[in-house]
């Protein structure tokens, strides 16, 4: 039993390689090279199919960036993102002639923060400022920057935004007095991207 075992057992191998070799060698002369990549893919926002609202925003934001330019109102795009802090679990290996840098591929959290952005394209200038969260407060603190330090002597600035909820006048109230919000307000001209096409605000090119 045991030698007729090991008979089966060497034509089941030899069975397995030959099944290998018969791939092997069929595969290599009907096997075609084509132009899909299944290994990769494009992350991308798919904006809806015959939605009004998509259409309305964007062709108001097509018609600011299409606007002469005019300095007393300069068009500023506004975003923000969620970023994760991350640290090196171990030091990396300095690139040398020849060799590029090593980095481990573990790492440490270190918590969270928001990126707040502007950006005037045509004025040629950008700020980025990472602050702890991201709230109405935030944002009202962060346009009023724009307003009083950035822009001062503009007598409006139109900015380009999505449509979070803390993006929006109110918050402006809910961080100053009325007096103080309604001054800030007077200077603003809000143009919202639709919704699924926050990329077309100008600033989300230039994303951290």
């Amino acid at each position: 039993m045991r030698k007729m075992d090991g008979a089966a057992s060497c034509r089941k191998k030899c069975r397995a390689a030959n099944r290998r070799f018969y791939i092997f060698q069929v595969g290599a002369t009907t096997f075609k090279k084509t132009q899909l990549k299944p290994h990769l893919k494009a992350c991308w926002c798919i904006p809806p199919k015959e939605n009004s609202a998509f259409v309305a925003a964007m062709e108001d934001v097509l018609s600011v960036y299409a606007r002469p330019y005019n300095p007393e109102k300069p068009v500023v795009c506004m975003d923000e993102k969620p970023y994760q802090l991350l640290n090196h679990a171990r030091e990396p290996l300095p690139m040398r002639p020849g060799s590029t840098e090593k980095v481990a591929t573990e790492y440490e959290r270190n918590g969270t923060c928001s990126i707040f952005i502007f950006t005037e394209p045509i004025g040629g200038w950008r700020e980025a400022r990472a602050l702890p969260r991201r709230t109405k407060i935030d944002w009202a603190h962060q346009v009023k920057w724009l307003l009083n330090e950035q822009c001062p002597a503009v007598e409006k600035i139109v900015l380009v935004q999505n449509n979070l909820n803390t993006h929006n006048i109110s918050s402006l109230y809910e961080a100053f007095t009325p007096e103080e919000a309604f001054r800030l307000a007077q200077r603003l001209e809000i143009h919202y991207t639709p919704k699924h096409g926050s990329w077309s605000s100008r600033d989300s090119k230039t994303r951290i």
